[in-house]
């Protein structure tokens, strides 16, 4: 695969691995930087912006969703405020943490913030793995 494809399928992989459908963007990542080592502030800057992308897509379903119900713990992610969406990237936990946030109302340029801190701190020590 070329380096351009291998860039975009970098940035699906970490948009869909974002949002609340599975996805192994880390593993994309490192296979990336091995095969293109060159390639890594570019990979690292793709990565984190579909990963953070994905991840406000995930606030948006939040903000859309009827406050009618209250949702399960969602006093301890109003409690931390958005600081908290630098965990967006841990497993499940992340993804109802930027769920949790839209619900909430969080400001979306402070989510995208902390989203994008925490996300590009997990795939920079990815790439350090990688060397």
């Amino acid at each position: 695969m070329s380096e351009a494809a291998s860039l975009a399928s970098l940035f699906i992989s970490s948009f869909l691995a974002a949002t609340l459908l599975p996805g192994g963007s880390e593993v994309a990542l490192f296979m990336m930087l091995k095969a293109y080592p060159e390639t890594l502030w570019s990979a690292l800057g793709i990565a984190s912006l579909g990963n953070t992308l994905g991840g406000m897509v995930t606030f948006a379903m939040g903000w859309l969703l009827p406050q009618t119900q209250p949702i399960r713990h969602v006093g301890k992610v109003r409690q931390y405020g958005a600081p908290v969406l630098l965990f967006a990237w841990v497993p499940l936990v992340g993804d109802a943490l930027c769920l949790g946030a839209g619900w909430l109302k969080f400001n979306p340029w402070q989510a995208a913030l902390f989203i994008a801190i925490g996300k590009f701190a997990r795939y920079w020590v990815i790439a350090l793995a990688s060397s």
